[in-house]
């Protein structure tokens, strides 16, 4: 069996879609690409089990979408997986179509959806689509192998089991009374049978981490992913995952984060294992940052066993490493550790500078330990970048003020030293959009509309100050305190070339909030 692992060009005068491996969707005039780690490990774990594997990402590709189209045709894959999300499972709902309209005598693909979105509303897409199969749950590439493993095994092809999925008004091939496959189908898989909608059950995350080969970069094409992306100081860079996903989890999570659907516990490798593969970027392919994009990089004795064995191996004199942290979960002198370890960059959830929202939204913080945290990070030689979201429903125009306030005094004191600023969006599947749904607060559930370009939740805020307050905060990078202090931080031409990049991208995030942009495609 062929399989390909496909991210379909998806077209927007918007910009360029932040869609693979991302928590929070976004379109970019300037382009970034997240190395999509669990698809990644998808196609690496089937080419290890003998599945052909095809990596088509065309977006990172910058292909057209006839292009995309024409791959398709001269590959010919049995089945082809994708990874959605909200704003865009509509285009994806239309992309299936046009995949099923390649079909011929000889040639019928089957197709899979995974992400959070089909998680937390697979019946969705199996009722609004032609998809044959919707994984749920963050697994989705051991659901991948074992989905295949299971086609493979059944005593009909592949393309038989296409007429009985996708065509219920067909005679089905596939009755109650046939012999079924010898692989049986874990739970969290949704699925067509005798014209019916069915499913295993709810996802279990009962998977060995430790057990998933080291990625097939060069199978999934690394370089398109090592250049392109604002995080990275030096480059060719690359991501790991250390775990999955954040083991604030355990105390229920952030509501608004959709990946707390995907992963509603923590698991994390072991130490020598993370180790081992960090190694083998360094030797084989000459890696010179590492993204780990673990939810939230574990504390406590594993991280300093971490730390100590990248200072033993040698690893922190030849690569560096970036990670997601949390406010409050580290001393100084564990963030000096880091320091001494290569770590370089750690991305942290502000999401506001009212204590009241950080209580709602669960972030399990207070405004003082998010000063304190950045002011350690910043004199441990860390690089603390910090997230803003805007439009909230309770928040008023002083309290957008106040976050504003807020980010900008960490910027310019030199607390933090890069931020990203965005409208917080009430993902399906969240606490936060349940909570929208009992008050009335959504403002629309027109999926396409999710993008974070514009609020759609109710707020006693307009449109326009909340996407003023997103540029306003960008604009802290023409702040002549702040510049000073970037100037004066300047120890390399790499640092120079970097904060080149990085004014870049202000200017394009200063277009993504226009208000041109607000229109609707």
């Amino acid at each position: 069996m062929k399989v390909m692992i496909a991210y379909p060009p998806l077209k927007s005068e918007k910009g360029t879609p932040l869609l693979g491996q991302n928590r929070q969707f976004q379109w970019f005039h300037s382009p970034t690409y997240i190395y999509p780690m669990v698809p990644a490990s998808a196609a690496t774990l089937l080419k290890e089990n003998g599945y052909e594997v095809v990596w088509s990402d065309g977006i990172a590709e910058d292909w057209t979408y006839e292009e995309f189209l024409e791959h398709v045709r001269q590959e010919k894959p049995d089945l082809i997986a994708m990874e959605t999300k909200t704003p865009v499972v509509k285009q994806h709902w239309h992309i299936i179509s046009d995949l099923k309209q390649l079909s011929t005598v000889n040639y019928q693909p089957l197709t899979v959806l995974f992400g959070d979105h089909v998680t937390a509303l697979p019946e969705e897409s199996m009722r609004n689509s032609k998809v044959d199969f919707v994984l749920t749950g963050g697994d989705y590439d051991f659901l991948l192998l074992n989905l295949c493993n299971y086609l493979s095994s059944s005593s009909l092809s592949a393309r038989n089991l296409l007429t009985v999925n996708c065509q219920p008004s067909t005679k089905n091939l596939l009755t109650p009374n046939s012999q079924p496959p010898t692989c049986s189908l874990e739970p969290g898989i949704w699925y067509r049978y005798n014209g019916q909608i069915r499913n295993t059950g709810h996802f279990e995350l009962n998977h060995d981490l430790n057990s998933l080969p080291f990625i097939d970069r060069d199978l999934t094409k690394w370089r398109l992913y090592a250049y392109k992306n604002g995080n990275y100081k030096r480059t060719p860079g690359t991501y790991i995952m250390s775990g999955r996903d954040c083991w604030h989890r355990e105390k229920g999570g952030c509501t608004f984060c959709a990946w707390t659907l995907l992963y509603p516990k923590f698991r994390v490798r072991k130490v020598d294992n993370v180790l081992d593969e960090i190694g083998q970027f360094i030797e084989r392919y000459k890696i010179r940052e590492i993204m780990d994009d673990t939810g939230t990089f574990p504390t406590g004795p594993w991280l300093e066993k971490f730390c100590q064995g990248m200072i033993e191996r040698g690893y922190n004199k030849k690569v560096v490493i970036d990670c997601n942290m949390r406010f409050g979960a580290l001393s100084y002198e564990e963030y000096k550790l880091m320091k001494k370890a290569s770590f370089r960059l750690l991305l942290f959830g502000l999401e506001s500078g009212n204590q009241e929202t950080l209580n709602k939204v669960n972030k399990g913080l207070t405004l003082e330990q998010i000063e304190e945290s950045c002011k350690l990070a910043s004199e441990a030689g860390l690089d603390p970048h910090i997230t803003v979201m805007f439009g909230y429903p309770w928040e008023t125009d002083e309290k957008v003020k106040k976050t504003v306030d807020f980010a900008r005094y960490l910027m310019r004191k030199g607390y933090a030293s890069t931020l990203q600023a965005t409208i917080v969006i009430p993902y399906p599947g969240t606490s936060l959009f349940e909570e929208c749904k009992k008050n009335g607060w959504l403002k629309t559930v027109e999926w396409t509309r999710y993008d974070m370009r514009e609020p759609v939740m109710k707020t006693p805020v307009g449109d326009e100050k909340i996407k003023e307050a997103v540029q306003s905060l960008y604009k802290v990078a023409f702040h002549p305190e702040f510049v000073v202090r970037r100037i004066l931080n300047v120890r390399s031409f790499e640092d120079i070339k970097f904060l080149g990049r990085a004014f870049l991208k202000v200017g394009g995030h200063l277009l993504d909030f226009k208000n041109s942009q607000s229109k609707r495609c």
